[in-house]
């Protein structure tokens, strides 16, 4: 794959530090049940690293980024996801892995995939938790707009929705502990800037800065992260305010 290395890019387990990538590879497995038969639209799919496990089904990936596209064995569009470019009740399926939280607007996003999916139809969005992805009172990573919590997620959902029920992925005792470390590292780099400074620094500058600390911390080996699979990740309904990523399955598109 040609795709640059970002922060907001999971390429492979090396370039996408492997508990992150395999974390990935298990919101496509968990909720692959999920889904009907049908035609199944892959929205921002990136590198396509995860589409097998949807099969038998035909998948259509769409991303804004043409170099993400390259290489994939299946139907791709070059597309804006709040702008798609099918017709309506096209797909069957829609599903969408750390996706919305990349647009400024996402309730343009969920008004499209209403407009795409059939009426009997189900739609997958799995995104951060606010609460416990970076901090909840701050967005860190600079190539998120919005960050979502269970409610403000299903609340999104219901505007397009009549039927929504939120999920959490959750991580074995040893991602945590790997979790937790990583954590405990941000908050030592953010307490080195008490005033928040750091929020008058320009986007495009910190996303630089984001992604050389990024590579420069994945290039370092280390055991316990390499022993990660998607083995370490569950699909659960309490306590949805400690999940790793939440998740709002959709019927009932409201046309």
């Amino acid at each position: 794959m040609c795709a640059r290395i970002t922060g907001e890019r999971v390429v492979t387990p090396a370039g996408g530090f492997n508990p992150t990538w395999q974390r990935h590879v298990a919101a496509y497995r968990l909720l692959e049940p999920e889904f009907g038969s049908g035609r199944l639209l892959d929205l921002g799919c990136g590198v396509g690293h995860s589409f097998h496990l949807l099969d038998p089904r035909e998948t259509v990936g769409v991303d804004i980024e043409p170099d993400a596209l390259q290489g994939q064995d299946r139907e791709t569009h070059v597309a804006d996801m709040r702008d798609l470019p099918f017709d309506p009740a096209s797909f069957e399926s829609v599903f969408s892995v750390h996706s919305l939280e990349h647009v400024p607007d996402p309730e343009r996003v969920l008004a499209e995939v209403a407009r795409v999916i059939t009426a009997d139809g189900t739609a997958a969005f799995v995104t951060p938790n606010r609460l416990t992805f970076g901090r909840p009172d701050e967005i860190i990573d600079p190539f998120h707009f919005i960050e979502f919590d269970a409610r403000q997620l299903e609340e999104l959902c219901g505007a397009e929705f009549n039927d929504v029920v939120i999920h959490g992925i959750f991580g074995s005792d040893r991602y945590m502990t790997i979790h937790d470390r990583e954590r405990e590292k941000l908050d030592r780099l953010l307490g080195f800037d008490p005033l928040k400074l750091r929020r008058l620094v320009p986007n495009r500058a910190r996303r630089g800065l984001y992604d050389t600390m990024l590579n420069r911390s994945r290039s370092l080996e280390d055991p316990e992260a390499e022993a990660i699979t998607v083995d370490d990740f569950s699909l659960g309904d309490q306590g949805l305010e400690t999940a790793l990523d939440v998740v709002a399955v959709c019927r009932g598109p409201r046309g």
